[in-house]
């Protein structure tokens, strides 16, 4: 294996109106191409994530105007796109089927003189038989189906809520570093304990951003990246995991994910211990996605999610530095975009006044659907050599 991620490009973020996704996905993917010294003739792969929505789509190539693609595709897997398509872009370059592949996700789901909760409004799917039963009982959105997950965690092991307003300070102790953040006035846990309930156990600030914007990467060979502009960020390893969770007696639903399985096999392929990860970059569209992902990888044994974040271990100073841009809780919810965006940040030494000393790995998360869809990228400033 022998991709790098070469470039970054990502729009203003959050309430940026009258512009469509497939707007700010050119703009992104333009600045990513600028950012690595790379022209848009240059790109001759191009992967698309359309969103909930399917709001950008292989006409996004022509909006480009790319004449020359050799790969063109789009990628589902909600949540974890980011990281797949990171990695079908590198299988593609090693297999000669592209030399530079862009991947990009955009979203503009605001609109202006709307709430923010109407964005993503519960998708109602053709539903029969037992299979229709949670919708009946109102788990029509993310929110209620993520708190029945955080629940259950809460009942087996006696994580707290507490312990989850543990995990949205530290991310906005983070994003008070970060000037791309969309929130980054001080947050306290009383601020956390007294925000309204959305799905309990689930409060209004256990659940992550709405935002307007997009962000695109550029993969291409370590050996391509070297020649151009910005310091390579190097693909060690990879890896999916799919739980394919059902309504069924035995289900570990809410207390396992696809965290599990991803995160080892991405490890393994890197050839590092979970020990040896420096900065932590995972998909945090509710506190508990946070602490839940921390155990299934390893960081902390399982069911003691919940003593680890309340450490501290997780924020600013702590042993294990996690979301540093301040995730999708207080920077900007691009889903898998926004922990894969940092990290190519960190690996490049370029956090600034939020930059971790001991970013020699990093390791990324993405999570799709309702725990159902995962992918984990290990990526370093140094070429791999193990």
């Amino acid at each position: 294996m022998t991709a790098a991620i070469a470039g970054l490009g990502m729009t203003e973020m959050g309430k940026i109106y009258g512009r469509t996704p497939t707007q700010l996905a050119v703009e992104a993917i333009s600045r990513a191409a600028e950012d690595a010294g790379l022209g848009l003739a240059d790109i001759d792969g191009l992967y698309v994530n359309p969103g909930v929505k399917n709001d950008t789509d292989l006409r996004l190539q022509s909006s480009l105007q790319m004449r020359h693609t050799r790969l063109l595709a789009t990628i589902q897997g909600f949540g974890s796109s980011a990281g797949q398509m990171v990695q079908y872009a590198a299988m593609a370059i090693d297999a000669g089927m592209a030399e530079v592949v862009a991947c990009v996700y955009a979203d503009a789901p605001l609109k202006e003189g709307k709430r923010a909760g109407a964005a993503y409004p519960g998708q109602a799917r053709a539903m029969e038989g037992v299979g229709s039963l949670p919708f009946a009982a109102g788990l029509k959105a993310a929110p209620e189906r993520y708190a029945v997950a955080a629940r259950r965690h809460m009942e087996t092991y006696g994580t707290t809520s507490e312990q989850l307003g543990a995990v949205a300070v530290a991310a906005r102790q983070w994003a008070a570093m970060n000037p791309a953040a969309q929130m980054r006035e001080p947050m306290t846990l009383e601020d956390h304990q007294s925000s309204r309930m959305i799905a309990d156990p689930l409060r209004l600030l256990d659940c992550c951003l709405v935002s307007n914007g997009a962000v695109a990467i550029i993969v291409t060979s370590a050996e391509r990246a070297a020649t151009l502009r910005q310091p390579p960020v190097h693909v060690w390893g990879w890896g999916q995991g799919h739980p394919g969770y059902v309504n069924r007696r035995d289900s570990e639903f809410g207390l396992v994910t696809g965290a599990a399985q991803s995160g080892a096999d991405a490890l393994s392929m890197a050839g590092v211990g979970v020990e040896e990860i420096g900065v932590r970059e995972l998909y945090d569209c509710f506190t508990y996605t946070t602490l839940i992902t921390l155990e299934d990888y390893g960081f902390c044994a399982k069911g003691e999610g919940g003593e680890f974040v309340a450490s501290g271990a997780i924020a600013p100073g702590g042993s294990h530095p996690t979301n540093t841009g301040g995730g999708e809780l207080s920077s900007f919810y691009m889903w898998g975009m926004t922990p894969l965006s940092e990290a190519v940040i960190q690996a490049r030494g370029q956090g600034g006044e939020r930059q971790v000393a001991d970013h020699d790995l990093v390791m990324v998360s993405g999570n799709g659907g309702v725990l159902d869809f995962h992918s984990t990228l290990i990526l370093s400033p140094h070429p791999k050599t193990r």
